[in-house]
């Protein structure tokens, strides 16, 4: 059926008049009633009632216009639906990651959400908790998966509590300890690692007031921090997901009291980001709860 038939006999049903309904259609006259006599043909039934005075709804017609209201409006839908899916065509969506994340949740993200939009591109860097915010700030990238900071305005999406672990050397004289207590640091010879962590450990060591040995020229990568632990040279903390799948010849306990870092998705504004990019984060919200389901 043709939308511009239908369209045609509810604006002349309601404005009463051929004529009117040709102005307010940007249409002739002639062209309208050559409109509605095909659509009655196509129907079997006469839909209108023409005079001098106008035209006006038969008793068929009076039926059927409920459902033609119904049809246009479901036109107007679909095209709404077909011009925000063109929308989404050729767009490009910026993230920033830590390079745990890189490694064990954006693939996963990415290769879903590529299957459902393939013409949207995915650019990828990597960097540290201040560099994410700096460039989320900078408008360099639509979103980061980070860690929450105290960074301004900007929305958050949670995804998942990390929970920190103590690593410790394996001659470190852990006996039976299910968790390591975080007042056990103080004093002890620390490798703070790089790449957003420090912060996260800090407030820790703040939030119970302890004081340990930080080696400040020592803020190197996780791979890094986990052989130096290896080798005698310190203890440090580090996350679940950034030991997930290395192969250690350290102690990894979780903390006492527990504690962990926020991982979620800093965006500028939520409410003000393009369509795509809030299709991007509801893939990482689902994806994130599947790998991690509580």
């Amino acid at each position: 059926m043709e939308t511009k038939k239908w369209e045609a006999l509810v604006t002349a049903a309601e404005l009463g008049s051929f004529t009117r309904a040709a102005q307010r259609l940007n249409a002739t006259q002639s062209g309208l009633t050559h409109m509605m006599n095909s659509l009655e043909k196509e129907v079997g039934f006469p839909l209108l009632l023409r005079n001098r005075y106008g035209v006006r709804l038969t008793v068929a017609g009076e039926r059927v216009l409920p459902a033609a209201r119904e049809f246009l409006q479901a036109g107007q839908r679909l095209e709404s639906a077909i011009a925000a899916q063109t929308s989404l065509k050729r767009e490009n969506i910026r993230v920033a990651a830590y390079s745990s994340i890189c490694m064990h949740w954006l693939p996963t993200i990415v290769q879903q959400f590529r299957w459902d939009f393939p013409d949207v591109s995915v650019d990828i860097r990597m960097g540290s908790v201040d560099e994410m915010y700096q460039w989320m700030q900078e408008d360099k990238v639509d979103l980061s998966f980070a860690s929450r900071q105290d960074r301004g305005q900007y929305s958050w999406v949670p995804l998942w509590d990390d929970p920190l672990l103590a690593i410790l050397p394996v001659e470190y004289p852990v006996e039976n300890l299910q968790r390591f207590p975080v007042s056990e640091f103080g004093g002890k010879e620390f490798l703070m690692p790089s790449l957003g962590f420090d912060q996260d450990i800090l407030s820790v060591f703040e939030a119970y007031h302890v004081y340990p040995d930080i080696r400040n020229n020592t803020s190197v990568e996780d791979a890094a921090i986990v052989s130096m632990v290896e080798h005698g040279l310190g203890v440090s903390i580090l996350s679940e997901l950034v030991l997930k799948g290395r192969r250690m010849n350290v102690h990894a306990l979780p903390l006492d009291p527990p504690a962990c870092r926020h991982i979620g998705i800093a965006v500028q504004s939520l409410e003000e980001a393009t369509p795509i990019v809030r299709q991007f984060i509801a893939y990482s919200k689902r994806i994130v709860g599947e790998l991690h389901p509580t």
